[in-house]
């Protein structure tokens, strides 16, 4: 007879690969749920929710991405300063047209991953640049085309 129990994976047996995105032209939200399903681990067969099992993420030109529809200017981020009447907000046009614009893949990721000690070590595998260039070069990532996975991943 076969057991038919179900494999469950031990932190010592995950292999982490490293991906590189090229983010320009691609839609945020269809990127977002592609990087947070590699830094989850769902793309693996041995997915194991409880041990981190996802991917390292390196994602290039981040201020190139584009965002469909009104979104640039009518999405707000919303954020306190602590002091009283202080909520601040700015559109993710605006802060993708800042200083950081790395910041809006960053914040759209992050809420597709569970919430808790696990997800801010998966997050931790997220690296975001908002330029070509990478320190990750000696980790050799491997080149993930989102563009060609739909044809509705990319903005003509």
């Amino acid at each position: 007879m076969l057991s038919t129990q179900t494999r469950s994976l031990k932190p010592a047996e995950v292999t982490k690969n490293w991906w590189v995105i090229d983010a320009e032209g691609l839609v945020l939200g269809r990127l977002a749920t592609i990087v947070a399903n590699r830094l989850r681990g769902k793309h693996k067969p041995q997915f194991t929710p409880h041990v981190d099992c996802g991917d390292h993420v390196v994602i290039l030109n981040a201020g190139k991405v584009k965002l469909t529809g009104n979104k640039a200017e009518q999405s707000m981020f919303y954020w306190h300063t602590g002091f009283a009447g202080g909520i601040k907000e700015r559109s993710k046009g605006q802060l993708l047209e800042g200083r950081y614009p790395e910041r809006v893949i960053t914040k759209a990721v992050e809420r597709m991953i569970t919430r808790g000690p696990l997800g801010r070590k998966q997050m931790k595998n997220l690296h975001v640049y908002a330029g070509t260039e990478h320190p990750h070069a000696g980790q050799a990532p491997v080149a993930l085309d989102v563009a060609a996975m739909n044809r509705k991943n990319k903005v003509a």
